[in-house]
């Protein structure tokens, strides 16, 4: 009777009659990375840091930015080669320890950081382009997050590690998945290059339609202002309920991120007045320095959401301004940031600006119909972005669930 489509019940769950269970310790061995005092950053040997790990599914010898200055013996005691694999060992919450890369390619001279773990293989039980996803899954995260200790700081190390437990397929089948994963990569890492092509080719022609040219009048921003409103002072918490509140996170340039939002308690009912409406212009009043001052708009990203006191609505009169689409288009030119960026005052980890400085701000401003006809042309090119960002939604959700079917073997591919 062949196995193909048996399975069996193990501590990992239901898997495959084919596939084994392996503890990361029967595969790898594992060494804390190196510490240095600061001085030593910014020159000499390659360095594998935290981020890289946690950017990257896999290292290339280009993803490696930091240096550092050792000793001959430093470099040999703490060497990087093809096909190890590095955890994070230390983070804010247990959802970020353990997350792995590993090294596609050999790295001369190539050193790791103490925040980070070396898995280096015994054996060949898995596959190279394998260890990009092996260890993604919800039950491996599970057994890594569940196994870690927790103070102040979640923590990993290589005993916890040694402990997790994996599915282990056959190696045509591991072949098999990280070439079906590969291409879901490719796919989505080649629409992320069109959205960001796009969105260069956008801020370009923002530049240049929104230029001052003859006839234009140059206004204060008070003058074309019609009102503002700070946000309510609400308590928060990263529970889902039923009022999602957008802050100063959640403001980028031009557009609302909804993917990180807190939430104001069920308990605590947030005033109507506070509550956003399509075509709201938010104004971050409060940020660090390089921050403050971005300006997006609410385009119905949630049904309901309220915003918070570090956040400015403005409205606009309709006598001098054709809509609030094109005014984010013109507070988010590089002649506006400037300009924001000039006017805010504090520190470069906390600035703010005030409104008696915002509504003295110089603006340019075309006529109404030049208003309507830019801001017509922008929101074009907008809705073609954000198609193509609902399109790479769907790619990554579908990816998501490739992984959790082939690295489960509920889908098999051999």
């Amino acid at each position: 009777m062949t196995t193909k489509n048996t399975y069996k019940q193990t501590e990992v769950g239901l898997i495959p009659s084919d596939w084994e269970v392996k503890r990361l310790g029967e595969i790898f061995d594992f060494k804390n990375g190196l510490n240095k005092e600061k001085e030593f950053f910014g020159h000499g040997t390659p360095i594998v840091n935290y981020m890289d790990v946690f950017n990257n599914a896999s290292l290339l010898k280009s993803d490696i930015k930091g240096k550092v200055f050792l000793s001959p013996q430093e470099i040999k005691n703490y060497e990087v080669k093809k096909g190890d694999v590095f955890f994070t060992r230390t983070s804010e919450t247990v959802d970020e320890i353990g997350v792995s890369t590993v090294v596609l390619e050999d790295l001369k001279n190539t050193v790791f950081s103490g925040f980070v773990l070396r898995g280096r293989p015994k054996n060949s039980l898995l596959e190279l382009n394998f260890k990009k996803y092996c260890f993604t899954s919800v039950l491996v995260r599970k057994e890594i997050t569940t196994t870690a200790s927790y103070t102040t700081r979640a923590l990993t190390n290589g005993r916890l590690l040694s402990n997790v437990k994996i599915p282990v397929p056959t190696k045509a089948e591991q072949t098999a998945i990280a070439t079906a994963l590969s291409d879901a990569d490719a796919l989505i890492s080649s629409l992320e290059k069109l959205i960001a092509k796009k969105r260069n080719i956008k801020q370009g022609a923002m530049q240049k339609l929104l230029q001052p040219k003859e006839g234009w009048e140059v206004r204060k921003l008070g003058e074309v202002i019609q009102s503002f409103q700070l946000g309510g002072n609400y308590p928060n918490n990263e529970r889902v309920t039923s009022f999602p509140l957008v802050k100063m996170g959640n403001i980028q340039r031009g557009y609302i991120a909804t993917e990180k939002l807190e939430y104001i308690p069920e308990d605590y009912k947030p005033s109507v007045n506070d509550r956003l409406h399509f075509g709201d212009i938010l104004f971050n009043t409060r940020n660090t320095l390089d921050l403050v001052g971005k300006v997006a708009i609410w385009r119905n990203e949630l049904q309901e959401a309220y915003f918070n006191s570090n956040l400015m609505r403005l409205k606009f009169n309709p006598t001098y301004i054709s809509s609030n689409f094109f005014m984010c288009y013109v507070l988010n030119t590089k002649y506006s940031i400037a300009r924001l960026k000039d006017i805010a005052t504090g520190t470069t980890s906390v600035a703010a600006i005030y409104t008696r400085d915002l509504l003295k701000l110089d603006i340019p401003i075309p006529t109404l119909a030049e208003q309507t006809r830019i801001a017509t042309i922008l929101s074009d090119m907008d809705a073609e972005i954000s198609a193509l960002e609902t399109k790479l939604e769907k790619y990554k959700k579908v990816k998501l669930g490739m992984m959790q079917n082939l690295l489960t073997g509920k889908i098999r591919l051999v």
